[in-house]
């Protein structure tokens, strides 16, 4: 296996062992979307307690990656989505987050899946 595969592995074994119910091929498209920031330490993860980082998520992948309007309903969305990973959790996967986010809103079309 590729250093890619090993990423996606241990982000579908992350996905089991909490629990979240996420599409294994959209995990692995997400993961693919990410390109080489799956590959650093900092990139790879999002920090739930910093809001720039959540500011990022917003604008960068629900606006401008899904398609959606800004709006209220955005940042409850990654509220509940960075809930469901667990508060003590640091290893939120940006994948994982993003996955969660695709599902929500209902766009795995995005990814073909």
């Amino acid at each position: 296996m590729g250093k890619l595969d090993d990423i996606i592995a241990k982000y579908k074994e992350e996905n089991a062992k909490l629990g979240l119910g996420i599409n294994d091929d959209l995990l692995e498209q997400v993961t693919r979307g990410l390109g080489p920031s799956i590959y650093d330490n900092d990139a790879n993860r999002v920090s739930g307690s910093d809001p720039d980082e959540l500011a990022t998520v917003k604008n960068n992948y629900l606006i401008k990656k899904l398609g959606l309007a800004d709006g209220p309903e955005l940042d409850t969305a990654i509220a509940e989505v960075m809930d469901k990973l667990g508060s003590s959790n640091p290893n939120k996967y940006r994948a994982l987050v993003y996955a969660l986010l695709c599902e929500k809103f209902g766009k795995q079309s995005i990814y073909d899946c």
